[in-house]
Order: C-alpha cells, then sequence, then structure tokens
C-alpha cells in the first residue's frame, strides 16, 4: 500500500492522491503518497537578504556552535582535518536536525589554557533539533533547539566525520561518528535518545583515525552495510616537525605518515556486523582515504564504492554481484588525474551533471592541482574534464573540502560548492599575525548546461566574501521550502547555514524513496517530463567531505509546472514506475507500489 509521512508539523494535514494504482496516461505508473510542501521563497529573510542566493543564518536561528581544534602553536596535523557536519531527521517529524562534531585538546600535557583558540562553551559533539514552524501565509520560521543532553550523547572525543542512516531497519536514522582514534555506532532508541552500540555491532574501527563513512546495501539483502575510510597512522607522540617555504613551523603533507587501510563491515541483520575487508575488498583498501561515494558507476544496477586517497591513487570498487569488488580504478581513468598524477582528493560526489543517465565524479583537491571533473563517458569508464568544464582554474589558490552536485537554481543542471581552506599557512595571513591562517573562500558553480561551469560566487550573497578555514559541508532542504540548503563547518571557527533564497522561484519535485521502514539509500530515479529529457538523480547521504546529507532527492524543473512520472530503481534491483507524481510539493514513494517497469536506461540488471 502507499503510505503518508509527514514531513512538517505545520503540515499534518497531507494529500492522499486517491487510488493507490491509479493510472497516468500511460496506463502503467501509480499514484504516490504526496505532502503539500508548496511555499514561496521567503523563509524569513528579509528586504536586501531576500534578494541574496544564499544568507547565512545559523546564529539567529539558534545553532551557536564555534569549532574547537585543540590547537597550542605545535601545529599538530589534526588540527587542519575536522570537522564534519550532519544532516538527518533524527524525530521523523519530516524536517533535517543537525548533527556537530566537537574537537578535543592536542597534546599529552596540554590543557585547555593552552590552547589558542579557548572553548566558546561545553566541549562534545551538538544536536539541534529542527522546530521549523510553517506560517498561515506559507513563510517558514526556522528555528533550532539544543537537545543534546536530552539525547544522550555525550562525546568529548576528536571528532571528524558522521554518517547517518537507519542500520536496524526500525524507522529510526542512526549515526556513525569517526573521530581521530576509532569510531562510534549511535543507535536511535526511536523516543529523541540514543545509545552507543559500539562494542556489541562490532564497528569500532579500533585505532583507526576515521574520516569519511557510507552506508550502503551493497549485497542487496535489504541491510545497509558501512564502509568507513581511514586516513593516516598517527599520534602526538610521533607529530613530525615539518617547515614552510619561508623557514615557518606548518603542517606537515600527509607523506609524512603511513597510510592506514579502509575497512568494509557486512551487516548480519541482527544488530551486528563483521569485518569483511580482507576478503571483499579484493587487493586491499590502502588509504589514505578523506572522501567517499556510493552510486553505480558503470550501469549494472548494483552500487559500488569510489574513494578519494589523499596523495595516493584512488579506487573505485566494482561490485562483483557476490559479496566481493575489484578496483577498477585505473583501467577506468579515474585513479589518477589526466597528466598521471596523484591528487589530495579531499572531498567527492557523485551525480549526473549532464544529464546523460550516468554517475559522474566531481574531486576537491590541494591549491595547487585544480579540482577535478571526471566525466563518466559509459559503462564507468571516466574522463578528466576540469579544463574543458571550465571548473579547474577557477579552483587554482583555493584547497576544497566539502562538496555536492545539487541543483541550487532548480533549473534541472547540477551545480556545485565547494568549501574551501588551506592546509598548509598562507604567508599574507600569517604576516598580520593570524594565529590560524589557512582562510580562504567558498565558491559557488553554476551548471551553464553545455557541459560548463561559471563561478558565481562574487553573485551568490555575502556569506562567500566569508575568509574561513571550511572543512565539511552538508547539502538538504532544512526548511521544507523546495531548495537545498547548506550546512558547513569551520574548523576553528562558527557553524555556517546558509539558507537558499533562490532555488524555488523555479519548479522541482522531491521525493523521500522508502521501503519498509526505511529510505532506500541508493535507489535512482529517472524524473521523465512531458517536454524535454529524462532527468536521472539518486538517493544519497554520502559524498562531500566527512558529512551527511540529506537523503531525499530534489529534483529542479525550471519553468516546468506539470506533474512527472518517476521510474525508480531500487537497491534490491526492482523498477517501478509512479505517474502524475505532482511538482512542488515532496512526495513519497514506497518501494512495491508501483508496477514494475523496464530498468532506467543505462542500467543493466
Amino acid at each position: 500500500m502507499i503510505r503518508l509521512f509527514p514531513f512538517a508539523r505545520a503540515e499534518a494535514c497531507a494529500l492522499l492522491l486517491a487510488g493507490l494504482m491509479a493510472a497516468c496516461g500511460s496506463g502503467t505508473s501509480a499514484s504516490p503518497s504526496t505532502t503539500a510542501t508548496t511555499a514561496p521563497a521567503d523563509t524569513g529573510a528579509s528586504g536586501a537578504e531576500a534578494a541574496e542566493w544564499f544568507v547565512e543564518r545559523a546564529k539567529e536561528t539558534g545553532i551557536d556552535v564555534v569549532h574547537f581544534n585543540g590547537m597550542s602553536g605545535e601545529k599538530y596535523y589534526p588540527e587542519i582535518m575536522a570537522p564534519g557536519v550532519g544532516l538527518f531527521d533524527y524525530d521523523n517529524d519530516g524536517d533535517l536536525d543537525v548533527y556537530l562534531l566537537q574537537g578535543a585538546m592536542l597534546g599529552a600535557k596540554k590543557t585547555l589554557e593552552d590552547a589558542t583558540f579557548p572553548p566558546a562553551g561545553p566541549l562534545g559533539d551538538r544536536l539541534y533539533r529542527n522546530d521549523l514552524v510553517v506560517n498561515p501565509d506559507g513563510t517558514r520560521t526556522l528555528r533550532f533547539t539544543d537537545v543534546t543532553r536530552e539525547s544522550g550523547i555525550d562525546i568529548t572525543s576528536y571528532g571528524m566525520g558522521v554518517a547517518a542512516a537507519d542500520y536496524d531497519n526500525d524507522g529510526f536514522v542512526d549515526l556513525y561518528r569517526t573521530s581521530l582514534s576509532g569510531s562510534v555506532l549511535l543507535r536511535n532508541n526511536g523516543n529523541g535518545t540514543f545509545t552507543d552500540v559500539t562494542a556489541k555491532a562490532g564497528v569500532g574501527n579500533p585505532n583507526g583515525w576515521g574520516v569519511p563513512a557510507s552506508f550502503v546495501d551493497y549485497d542487496r539483502d535489504g541491510w545497509l552495510d558501512l564502509f568507513v575510510g581511514n586516513y593516516l597512522h598517527y599520534s602526538i607522540a610521533g607529530d613530525v616537525d615539518c617547515l614552510s617555504v619561508t623557514g615557518q613551523h606548518d603542517y606537515c603533507p600527509p607523506n609524512s605518515y603511513r597510510a592506514q587501510p579502509d575497512r568494509l563491515y557486512h551487516n548480519r541483520g541482527n544488530g551486528t556486523f563483521e569485518d569483511v575487508t580482507s576478503r571483499a575488498l579484493i587487493g586491499g583498501a590502502y588509504g589514505p582515504a578523506l572522501g567517499t561515494s556510493t552510486a553505480d558507476f558503470n550501469g549494472d544496477g548494483w552500487i559500488d564504492i569510489y574513494v578519494g586517497n589523499d596523495g595516493q591513487p584512488n579506487q573505485l570498487w566494482i561490485n562483483q554481484k557476490d559479496g566481493t569488488f575489484r578496483d577498477t580504478a585505473f583501467i577506468s581513468g579515474a585513479a589518477v588525474n589526466g597528466q598521471g598524477n596523484s591528487e589530495a582528493s579531499m572531498g567527492i560526489d557523485a551525480g549526473d551533471y549532464d544529464n546523460d543517465g550516468d554517475e559522474d565524479l566531481f574531486i576537491t583537491n590541494w591549491l595547487a592541482q585544480m579540482n577535478i571533473l571526471y566525466h563518466n563517458v559509459g559503462g564507468g569508464v571516466f574522463e578528466d574534464r576540469k579544463a574543458t568544464s571550465g571548473l579547474g582554474p577557477p579552483s587554482l589558490a583555493k584547497t576544497g573540502f566539502g562538496t555536492a552536485w545539487f541543483d541550487y537554481d532548480n533549473d534541472s543542471w547540477l551545480d556545485l560548492l565547494t568549501a574551501n581552506g588551506s592546509v598548509s599557512i598562507i604567508e599574507a595571513q600569517a604576516r598580520v599575525n593570524d594565529p590560524f591562517p589557512l582562510k580562504m573562500l567558498n565558491q559557488l558553480y553554476r551548471n551553464l548546461g553545455n557541459g560548463r561551469f561559471e563561478d558565481v560566487s562574487p553573485r551568490a550573497g555575502k556569506v562567500f566574501l566569508l575568509n574561513e578555514v571550511s572543512r565539511g559541508a552538508a547539502f538538504g532542504d532544512i526548511d521544507n521550502d523546495g531548495d537545498q540548503d547548506v550546512l558547513i563547518g569551520n574548523a576553528a571557527g562558527p557553524t555556517r547555514l546558509l539558507i537558499n533564497n533562490i532555488g524555488n522561484r523555479n519548479h522541482w519535485v522531491g521525493l523521500r524513496l522508502m521501503g519498509g521502514k526505511r529510505d532506500q539509500i541508493g535507489a535512482r530515479v529517472e524524473i521523465i517530463r512531458r517536454n524535454g529529457g529524462p532527468l536521472w538523480r539518486r538517493a544519497r547521504s554520502d559524498g562531500s567531505y566527512a558529512s551527511a546529507n540529506d537523503p531525499r532527492v530534489l529534483v529542479g524543473l525550471g519553468a516546468a509546472a506539470d506533474p512527472v512520472r518517476v521510474r525508480v530503481s531500487w537497491p534490491s534491483g526492482r523498477t517501478e514506475e509512479f505517474g502524475e507524481v505532482p511538482v512542488d510539493r515532496w512526495t513519497t514513494l514506497i518501494e512495491g507500489t508501483g508496477p514494475a517497469t523496464s530498468p532506467a536506461a543505462g542500467q543493466r540488471r
């Protein structure tokens, strides 16, 4: 059957389209459940702010967290690598809540009195509940409440990244948190509290400096497995001293330390996992990993894993459909850049930027390398198109971390945002005695629809004039108004919340893809429009840098206001079609309630 899932407290009265199997014009598509969330662009901003594409609203909406990186002048390596951030709906009220990771003091004999930047409040991760209110006129009142104490979350280790998904299929989203030493699995109890089940589940990643993590059902058994990307073998006692080009004490490059291999955990379906790394990842997952993205890269209907390694060749783990993977990155053209060089590969996301039906890759890099676009020419074979796309040159002198494909203006073409911040001293900032001289501007790239991109940061709002050390970035529709907003974590800086004021000026369709009690991470949709070619998107919560994204799918339609047909290729292998899906609102599609159909173009079973 088709069930209605709420998407905002103030929108409890939802429209259920008549007829479970009511057909569209073709007579082959089921009608979906839908939640009316049509809204004007106004989300509380006014005057000049309303004219800006993005407005920074973290503090005014209740998020007042400054990251503590534990620095004291020693230039310890971890100071420059965190934090990731997370967006997820922990209380199932239909809006995205916020998880923020915190650091800790670094140095065996160091105390908080030694800190260059003393902590602004009690140390430890924070959970913020989204108390979104939709007003009678359709405008939004966005407010966050700190519920960390009530949630039972009490983690004070040096946090790096977060992944969010429902690993136990109970209908509540859980959290996996990576850190400088080991990881933690927090089970959502469904009553606003979380329990640390790391030991029972067996996913502690012992002694691992984990950064990215991805939940993915790689074997189609209905249970989400877990990939953990590890970085370096590092200890404070073994910290290496390095010098900048001017002879100053500086942060070391990653090749100063040994890489740490990644881990793959298989979900047994009983609350526990098995470490299957050695037998599943044939040839070895060598690291040092900073980014990961899961998607079906070769179009065979099975989810693959792409891993970005810092200064080493990247790995493309192609699913062999028997519980194992083979690394095909070199033969696929996605291991090194077009010149044959390994790159830094901090932030990663997969998406179909050219609307041709396959998953392309965008990767942020170190300032001297340029960001890279790996164009999927079909079948999981890639070409380096950073130059012809126009994405390479604007990224010179920038070091990118968090990033994602997202259609910020809902014109049907996927755009990009990069969260930037250096990893080595910027001399101009050091000369004016900046104690953390790694600050850079973030960037917004608009997809021109012809294979090229334009850096539109100067036109996007005052928030793109902030000079900070940005790291993690999470993307999602935080105010449920039909466009994607961005949460950014800054090293030794304030959290930023970028509210999108431009996207819902165009039409859009929002989809939550459900199977059983949970979001079907990895599901792929084909949007079939009355006019114009099809659009392909997928449900994912991973990608970016060390962050958790909105698992829902939001597709921009430009000026098209007609209902659309949606063909869903579910992770289980089933393909279904849903017809007459309305625009300018969020709709829930449930696996098993639509007529079976042939897979989307490019999908082989």
